[in-house]
C-alpha cells in the first residue's frame, strides 16, 4: 500500500506526537507572546530574567503539575499508558487536567500579585485553555475528540486573533509556522491512527472557536 504520509514513519509521528503534546503547547504560545508581543500579554514592564520566571511558573501549572498527576494514574493503574489513548481511560485523566487549568487561571487571575493586576490576559488564556480542556473532557466521555487538534486549534485562533484584532503583524509568522506544525501534527495523528479525520476536525472547530471567541470578547 502507498504511503499517503511519505515524510513520515511511526518514530517521527510518535516524537511529533510527544513534542506538540497538547498540555505543552500552552507554554509554548506564552512563549511566543512575552518575546515578540510582551504588550499584549500584559508583560511589557519585566525585563528577560522576569519573563523567564513567569513562564517557568505558568509551566509548572499546565505541564508539570498535570503530567505529575497522570503519572500517579499510571502508577495506580488508572491508565494504561501515559499517552491516555483508549477513550474510556482518557476520562479521568481530562477531568482533573481541567480542573488544574481552572485553579492556574485563579491562581493568575487572583492569587499571585501583581501578576493578577499586571497581566490580566494571562488569566484570560488560561481560562481559554481550561474551557476548551472541559469540552473535551465532557465529549470524551462518548467520542474520541483530538487534544492535539484542540490544542493546535487554540493557538491557531488566538494567535490570529491578535493579528486581526490589533493589527499585530509580527505574530504573522509565527502564526504561520503554527499552521504548518499543525499539518505536520494531526497527520502524524492520523497516521498513528490515533484518531479520525472527524474527531481532528472536531478538535481543531473546538480549540479555534473558543479560543477566537476570547481574543475578540475578552481581550
Amino acid at each position: 500500500m502507498t504511503n499517503a504520509y511519505p515524510i513520515l514513519n511511526t518514530r517521527i509521528a510518535t516524537f511529533l506526537s510527544v513534542v506538540f503534546h497538547p498540555l505543552i503547547i500552552t507554554t509554548y504560545l506564552f512563549a511566543v507572546l512575552f518575546l515578540i508581543t510582551p504588550e499584549l500579554a500584559g508583560v511589557s514592564a519585566l525585563e528577560l530574567p522576569g519573563l523567564g520566571s513567569l513562564l517557568l511558573l505558568i509551566f509548572l501549572n499546565t505541564f508539570v503539575a498535570p503530567t505529575i498527576v497522570i503519572y500517579y494514574f499510571f502508577r495506580l493503574g488508572i491508565v494504561s499508558t501515559l499517552h491516555v489513548d483508549s477513550l474510556r481511560e482518557r476520562r479521568l485523566p481530562y477531568l482533573a487536567t481541567g480542573i488544574i487549568y481552572a485553579i492556574a487561571t485563579y491562581l493568575f487571575g487572583w492569587k499571585l500579585q501583581p501578576i493578577a493586576e499586571l497581566a490580566p490576559q494571562i488569566s484570560i488564556l488560561l481560562g481559554s485553555v481550561t474551557v476548551s480542556l472541559i469540552i473535551v473532557a465532557i465529549v470524551s466521555l462518548s467520542w474520541k475528540i483530538s487534544a492535539h487538534a484542540t490544542g493546535m486549534g487554540g493557538a491557531i485562533g488566538i494567535l490570529a486573533g491578535l493579528v486581526i484584532r490589533f493589527e499585530e503583524h509580527l505574530l504573522l509568522t509565527p502564526l504561520l509556522i503554527v499552521v504548518l506544525i499543525s499539518g505536520i501534527l494531526l497527520s502524524a495523528r492520523l497516521y498513528l491512527n490515533a484518531h479520525t479525520p472527524a474527531q481532528i476536525i472536531a478538535g481543531l472547530a473546538c480549540g479555534l472557536t473558543v479560543s477566537s471567541a476570547t481574543i475578540y470578547f475578552l481581550f
